[in-house]
């Protein structure tokens, strides 16, 4: 026989209820770490994959240069500002937030400039088949940012190279 009692009909339902929630945490958590444990073994691959992203984007020098690498990571920071790299009178390029370019260079001595207010200038001495890294920034200026451009390394512009754009 069947309780027609109303109280113990609601403690059956809630029973049933808390059976089932369990049940559905218990699943999703199973699921989940199983998903989990699958998304852990390729990891490792997607970061070489990233690694070989940025050395291919930036390429390799051309036979008797050197190549420069211009990047400017990702910071709030001065984003809004942009600014020009030159070698002499020599626009190389721009470079925004979030940016980069190259340029193959001559071996030898080379001075870069960056300027606003104030001036930047960051000098390399280039050998034929070497690949050079320049860090781009701003820092804050009296009325307008100052750019900074600062010798840096291939495993920096691997790190900004995800957030990067090419200029």
């Amino acid at each position: 026989k069947h309780s027609t009692n109303p109280s113990t009909t609601t403690i059956n339902k809630a029973r049933v209820m808390k059976l089932l929630k369990t049940a559905f945490i218990v699943t999703g958590l199973a699921l989940s770490s199983a998903a989990f444990s699958q998304d852990a073994a390729p990891a490792p691959a997607a970061t070489v994959t990233a690694a070989d992203e940025a050395s291919a984007a930036i390429g390799a020098p051309a036979a008797g240069k050197a190549l420069g690498v211009f990047f400017r990571p990702s910071a709030f920071k001065g984003g809004a500002i942009s600014f020009i790299v030159r070698e002499g009178e020599t626009e190389l390029g721009k470079l925004k937030n979030a940016n980069y370019f190259t340029a193959q260079v001559t071996p030898g001595k080379h001075d870069y400039t960056v300027h606003s207010e104030a001036k930047d200038v960051t000098t390399i001495e280039a050998e034929a088949g070497e690949t050079y890294f320049l860090s781009g920034e701003i820092n804050m200026g009296f009325m307008a940012g100052r750019p900074n451009l600062s010798p840096s390394d291939l495993e920096a512009f691997k790190a900004a190279f995800k957030k990067l754009k090419p200029s």
